[in-house]
């Protein structure tokens, strides 16, 4: 419990040295500040990158994976151990690619309620043809309205309807990249002809863009009943089978849940792009790392006001003691200074890294499909700096009034 005199105390010298404690709190604001804003900016970065990762990429995908050797694996599988073998000439046995049965394996697997959306997908090489025009690419047979539920792709379509393509058999959906590339336009046709020299014309009745070279360069969609008929495949057929949960860091749990009902490869999107997840943590040890340190500065500089006020304020202190105050009352009086400008400034620090981030991301940014550039406020980094700003003003400060109680009156008198 605070004394009212030692409150007094406190705040008789915070105004009577008014220019130290306007430095001491500028510190805290400009520490909670860029704290604030350096959470708030690489947080954005990450939100963004996500979004267009996930713009084409599934939280969980369920394929059929090839072994690791298929060399003679119908001789060891079904020999006993102890058998001898000898293959003369090994032929690599004919291996089942695709899903057969992805209608019935979807349903088993879309009660889980974590689950945002569910769809089946075909995906093959092909080359798009266009007279003597020849470019290799993907082309994706896909149910229409389930690749937009989970990946928003009707938002990309500059030309046609991406709706239509549920309508539509012989209908495509081209990339913008693409279709220059083949000097083609809406309602022209397009050829895809695949490994196994199976053609098809396609007319097309989108064009798309996503700002993501893969798609717009090299990417068709058609329905998936049309890419069955063109790979020779049967009305369950899918290469992949693609999931989406609320949230996107529970992936992991839900691919745990469904691997034990099934034999094929179900995998989350950090297990088979590493690279995403690493540059996440990255950004975000970066900025706590910027912030910290930012902090811990500030904190030295309130140290060494407080240490200051000791020492000017050392004739004082002594006359205190003498008084009959005791070593806890005079750490009560500079850690009320020291509380008195962490929430000073953490107040101030905290509306001007809120001004400071929405500034930033007023600023024009257009790169892929940023205008500006991105910034979140979240809730949780504002509380957190203002906890990290009055901590570190509490240590910063607690420190000289420990060496101040500790004064004896009588030599500070005498000297």
């Amino acid at each position: 419990m605070i004394r009212p005199t030692n409150f007094k105390i406190a705040i008789s010298h915070l105004t009577s040295r008014v220019k130290q404690a306007s430095v001491a709190i500028l510190s805290v604001v400009f520490g909670i500040s860029m704290y604030i804003f350096m959470n708030g900016f690489m947080t954005g970065v990450n939100d963004i990158q996500a979004d267009l990762a996930f713009s084409t990429l599934a939280h969980v995908k369920i394929y059929n994976d090839l072994p690791k050797d298929r060399s003679n694996l119908l001789a060891r599988t079904q020999l006993p151990d102890a058998t001898l073998v000898n293959i003369r000439s090994a032929k690599v046995i004919q291996y089942t690619e695709g899903i057969r049965n992805a209608d019935e394996l979807l349903h088993s697997v879309n009660h889980f309620p974590e689950i945002s959306g569910i769809t089946s997908q075909i995906n093959t090489n092909v080359f798009f043809r266009n007279g003597s025009t020849k470019v290799n690419g993907q082309l994706s047979g896909i149910d229409a309205q389930a690749e937009n539920e989970l990946f928003g792709t009707a938002e990309s379509v500059i030309k046609g309807s991406w709706e239509e393509l549920d309508r539509r058999n012989d209908g495509i959906i081209l990339g913008v990249g693409l279709a220059k590339r083949l000097g083609l336009d809406m309602n022209d046709i397009v050829m895809a002809s695949t490994a196994d020299g199976v053609d098809r014309n396609f007319k097309i009745i989108g064009i798309m863009e996503t700002t993501l070279g893969s798609v717009d360069n090299a990417k068709g969609y058609v329905k998936i009943g049309s890419a069955r008929q063109l790979m020779g495949e049967n009305r369950s057929y899918a290469t992949e089978i693609q999931i989406n949960v609320d949230d996107y860091n529970q992936a992991d749990a839900l691919v745990d849940k469904i691997q034990p009902l099934t034999d094929l490869k179900v995998e989350s999107w950090n297990q088979a792009n590493g690279q995403l997840q690493a540059g996440n943590d990255l950004r975000n040890y970066l900025a706590i790392a910027v912030s910290l340190t930012i902090l811990l500065v500030a904190g030295f500089g309130i140290y060494n006001i407080m240490n200051m006020t000791v020492n000017e304020k050392i004739k004082d202190i002594a006359i205190l003691k003498a008084m009959g105050f005791e070593g806890q009352d005079i750490v009560q009086i500079f850690l009320v200074q020291s509380i008195i400008i962490g929430i000073a400034g953490g107040l101030a620090g905290l509306c001007f890294g809120w001004a400071v981030s929405l500034l930033v991301n007023s600023i024009p940014f257009e790169v892929a499909t940023l205008e500006t550039l991105p910034m979140t406020y979240n809730g949780i980094n504002y509380l957190s700096a203002f906890g990290f700003g009055l901590l570190t003003t509490f240590i910063a400060g607690y420190l000289p009034a420990k060496k101040a109680s500790k004064v004896d009156p009588v030599e500070i008198i005498r000297g």
